[in-house]
C-alpha cells in the first residue's frame, strides 16, 4: 500500500490536524508549569510547597498520566486507527483543560492533571503516525517538521496568554476551546491506507505492546527510540521549569518568571523543530542530526550551568539556544515511527515520546536525591550529564530511518 496520492502534498489537511492538535497539546502542557506559581498561590499554597511539595507532584502526576495515556492510546491507534487516536485525545485533553480552570482544590488539581496527561498523551504520536504513512517517504521528513514546528509553538502562545488574561482560570478555557474547535475539521480527515490494509489482515497481530517487550532486538530498539528523547525533557522539566530557582543559584541580577524562560525555550525550539528537520532532508540523515543537536545541548548545558552574575538578557538568550539545541522532537518521535512495522509503528510512535516525557519522574527524583550530598547546580549537571550522554549512545547505536519504506509488518 502506497501513501495515498491526493495527499502526496506536504501541506494537507492531515498536517494541518496533526500540527494545530500538537499547538493545542503544547499549550495545555506547558501553560500548566506558566501559571503553577500563581495558581497554586491562589489556591492557598505557600511558595515553599509550591517549589519542594504540591507543585513537583502535580507535574510529577501529569507525566504519569502521559506514560499510562500513551500505553492506551498507542495500543488503541494500532488496533482502532489513527484518526479515533488523534480525535479522541484532543477531546479529553480538551474537557481537562476546561476542567481546570474550575479546580478549587489541590485534589481537583491532581486529578485533572491526571486526566489531561493522559489525554495529551496520544495526539502527537497519532499524528506524526498518521503524516509518516499519508506522505511520500522523500517528503516524510517535511511533513513531520511542520507538525512539530507549528505545535511548539503553542508554548509561546500559553506564554503571551498568560500575560494577556488576568486570571489564570482563562487560560485553561482558552485552551479547551481551542482543541473542541479543532474537532470540527474531523470531517476533512482520511484514514491511512497503511493502516486499512493491516486492519484488513485477520492475520495480522496489531497494537500488541508486549511484543516491544519479548523480543529482546525489538526491545532494544525501542529502548533506544525512548533515550533519544530523555535530553528534552531535561532541558524543559529541569533548567526551564526551575528556572527562578537556578537563577537564584547563580545569582542572575534579574529576577526570572519561569513562564518566560519556557517562551524563549520553546521559541529556540520551533526553530530548532524546522532547522532539524530541513538539515536531515538535506543530509539524507536522522542519526547524524541528533548526534549534532545533542553535542549542541551539551554545550548550551554547561554554558547555562556555568551562569554567575549575569543579567536578564544573558539567561533568556542561553534559555533560546537550549530549546533550540534540544528542537529534534520531530526527528526523535519520526525515528520512533519510522523504525517499527504498520501494525506496531503507532503503539511505538505513541508510547515513545510519552514514555520519554515519563521519565521526567526519574530524572526530577534523581535531581532531588542527589542535592543531599551535592549543591543544586552540581546536581543539575550529573542528571544532565546522564540523560544527555544516554541520548548521545542511543543516537549513535540506533539505525538510519531516512526513506525507509514503511510498508511492511512486524513479525509476531
Amino acid at each position: 500500500m502506497k501513501p495515498d496520492s491526493k495527499n502526496s502534498t506536504i501541506f494537507n489537511v492531515a498536517v494541518l490536524v496533526a500540527s494545530l492538535g500538537y499547538f493545542v497539546d503544547i499549550y495545555d502542557l506547558l501553560l500548566f508549569t506558566i501559571v503553577r506559581v500563581p495558581s497554586l498561590k491562589s489556591l492557598g499554597i505557600s511558595q515553599d510547597e509550591i517549589d519542594k511539595g504540591i507543585g513537583v507532584w502535580l507535574m510529577n502526576i501529569q507525566m504519569i498520566g502521559l506514560l499510562l495515556g500513551g500505553i492506551m492510546w498507542g495500543i488503541m491507534a494500532d488496533k482502532k486507527g489513527r484518526l479515533r487516536v488523534l480525535f479522541g485525545s484532543i477531546l479529553l485533553y480538551s474537557v481537562a483543560n476546561i476542567a481546570n480552570g474550575f479546580v478549587q482544590t489541590t485534589a481537583a488539581y491532581s486529578f485533572w492533571r491526571f486526566v489531561a496527561g493522559v489525554g495529551l498523551a496520544g495526539e502527537l504520536g497519532a499524528g506524526i503516525t498518521l503524516v509518516a504513512e499519508i506522505l511520500p517517504k522523500e517528503k516524510r521528513g517535511y511533513g513531520t517538521m511542520i507538525v512539530a514546528t507549528v505545535g511548539v509553538s503553542g508554548a509561546i502562545a500559553a506564554n503571551l496568554i498568560a500575560k494577556l488574561v488576568p486570571d489564570w482560570r482563562y487560560c485553561y478555557f482558552i485552551g479547551g476551546g481551542l482543541g473542541l474547535v479543532l474537532l470540527l475539521l474531523r470531517i476533512s480527515v482520511m484514514e491511512s491506507g497503511m493502516f486499512h490494509a493491516a486492519a484488513t489482515d485477520n492475520a495480522v497481530r496489531r497494537g500488541n505492546i508486549f511484543a516491544l517487550l519479548n523480543n529482546r532486538e525489538r526491545f532494544i530498539k525501542y529502548l533506544k527510540c525512548i533515550l533519544l528523547g530523555t535530553p528534552t525533557w531535561f532541558v524543559v522539566g529541569i533548567l526551564v521549569a526551575f528556572s527562578n530557582k537556578f537563577a537564584i543559584e547563580m545569582g542572575v541580577k534579574d529576577p526570572i518568571a519561569p513562564g518566560d524562560a519556557i517562551a524563549f525555550c520553546y521559541a529556540g525550539l520551533v526553530l530548532g523543530d524546522f532547522v532539524t528537520g530541513w538539515i536531515s532532508q538535506l543530509w539524507k540523515s536522522r542519526r547524524k542530526v541528533m548526534i549534532l543537536f545533542l553535542l549542541l545541548t551539551t554545550i548550551c548545558t554547561a554554558v547555562y550551568l556555568h551562569q554567575s552574575g549575569t543579567g536578564k538578557a544573558f539567561f533568556f538568550t542561553i534559555c533560546f539556544l537550549l530549546g533550540f539545541s534540544v528542537g529534534f522532537w520531530a526527528i526523535f518521535v519520526t525515528i520512533a515511527a519510522e523504525s517499527f512495522g504498520t501494525n506496531l509503528r503507532a503503539t511505538v510512535a505513541i508510547t515513545v515520546p510519552n514514555f520519554a516525557r515519563g521519565m521526567l519522574v526519574l530524572i526530577t527524583m534523581l535531581f532531588g536525591w542527589l542535592q543531599h550530598s551535592f549543591s543544586y547546580l552540581t546536581s543539575a549537571g550529573i542528571v544532565g550529564i546522564v540523560t544527555i550522554g544516554l541520548g548521545l549512545l542511543a543516537s549513535y547505536l540506533v539505525p538510519e530511518t531516512f526513506g525507509k519504506d514503511l510498508n511492511y509488518m512486524e513479525t509476531i
